[in-house]
């Protein structure tokens, strides 16, 4: 009998709007460096996982300013990396700190809420376990989402990612509840499908494209679906 349900948070339940990899490159292009969104795209993967890596090594908002600053490079040039034209370290710092002053806005997918609706109609306990070096509340919270979340894991505090186990065992442990009682729901196989069954949860892709695929698992192209697999 299934009684949780976690979510991945980004790009499962909200969208980042304008995309992060249009956002960057727009960014990057008044600072004369040359970079398309799909570029920005393929190296964002491995420099979110580096950048959550040096966060979790040692809290770079608390890092003294030559550290911070350091940090900030390093994750600027791993964005940057596939760029026409040679980033310097201070363009690639110039870039981020400019993104990061306008900041990054999301939107709800128009299933999100209504799924977390049906589903709470269902006393599940539900929650969001997330690959994000910070704490996530303030999002959930300006989605709307806090009076369904319940649970929520960062690898910020988990101090891993998915796809290993430990992030997901963390989410389990704090909603009292077995692997085999729990879905989670994500957009990426790698790390969402193979991270939920290392820790033996039953996952569920979400793939609103409908690219078509062939997938070892539950896929839905709604989050209204997931109700079909309690």
């Amino acid at each position: 009998m299934i009684k949780a349900v976690f979510f991945d948070y980004f790009n499962t339940l909200v969208y980042f709007d304008p995309p992060r990899e249009k956002h960057y490159a727009d960014t990057a292009a008044e600072f004369g460096i040359r970079i398309s969104p799909e570029a920005v795209a393929a190296a964002l993967p491995e420099a979110d996982a580096w950048w959550r890596s040096e966060n979790s090594r040692s809290t770079i908002k608390d890092r003294e300013q030559s550290a911070k600053f350091d940090a900030y490079r390093g994750y600027g040039l791993r964005i940057l990396r596939d760029a026409e034209n040679t980033v310097s370290p201070e363009q690639a710092l110039q870039m981020l700190a400019k993104a990061f002053s306008a900041g990054f806005k999301f939107k709800n997918y128009t299933d999100s809420l209504p799924a977390l609706r049906a589903l709470q109609s269902k006393n599940l306990q539900m929650g969001v376990i997330s690959n994000i070096g910070e704490q996530i509340d303030a999002y959930i919270d300006k989605a709307g989402f806090t009076n369904y979340l319940t649970y929520r894991v960062t690898s910020f505090e988990a101090g891993c990612d998915k796809p290993q186990p430990q992030i997901f065992q963390l989410a389990l442990k704090r909603a009292g509840v077995t692997a085999a009682e729990t879905l989670f729901v994500g957009d990426q196989y790698d790390l969402d499908v193979l991270g939920a069954r290392s820790a033996g949860i039953t996952p569920i892709l979400i793939e609103r494209d409908g690219t078509g695929a062939a997938y070892d698992c539950i896929v839905i192209k709604d989050l209204s679906q997931v109700i079909d697999y309690l």
